[in-house]
């Protein structure tokens, strides 16, 4: 794998190969990567003591809140809550991607993603885990350049793309997406 540069994003997405919409802003691209806007969507859980259970659709589903807003949340210290990229984007199946917190947002006490990788082919928003590591409450505006999204070419495509894929939990994921646990074939086994 060999991680890609400024210019070679840049002909990705001129190429119409990376298909990112809304089209990034020229001070969006790095050196070694594309910083990624948060979207306006939030899903935040209940903070009753409750248990998720990876088994239980509905423990998951049933514990958790969407907020869209144009202005801001606030993150209260230690919580947890599930997120957007701003950009729906459109992998090609010769390229991966990983994603991680921007410096600027970690020296905050957000710490942002924490099962970061994209397989090759995905097509969507990038859900984003947030968590307020911090001992204070974290204002977050929709918009704001929240992540870095590194992409890698591949030493060959795969048989199937991500969204091609039958089992492909998250293809063309437009709002911050639960866990799909329940869904891995493992677990449908033991039901």
């Amino acid at each position: 794998m060999t991680i890609l540069v400024d210019k070679e994003i840049r002909k990705l997405l001129e190429e119409k190969k990376l298909i990112i919409k809304p089209p990034p802003e020229p001070h969006q691209i790095q050196p070694a990567s594309l910083d990624v806007r948060l979207g306006r969507e939030f899903l935040f859980f209940d903070k009753k003591e409750i248990v998720l259970d990876p088994l239980d659709k509905n423990s998951i589903l049933n514990n958790s809140k969407l907020v869209t807003t144009d202005k801001y949340i606030i993150i209260e210290p230690g919580e947890f809550v599930l997120a957007r990229t701003l950009e729906y984007i459109v992998f090609p199946k010769n390229i991966a991607g990983y994603i991680m917190g921007r410096s600027s947002i970690g020296r905050l006490g957000l710490f942002v993603e924490n099962a970061g990788w994209i397989d090759p082919g995905f097509e969507g928003t990038l859900t984003l885990e947030l968590v307020n590591a911090s001992s204070h409450k974290i204002k977050l505006y929709p918009g704001m350049r929240i992540a870095q999204l590194i992409f890698f070419k591949l030493s060959d495509e795969p048989e199937l793309g991500y969204s091609e894929r039958k089992d492909s939990k998250y293809k063309g994921q437009i709002l911050p997406t639960i866990s799909k646990i329940f869904e891995d074939l493992e677990f449908k086994t033991k039901k």
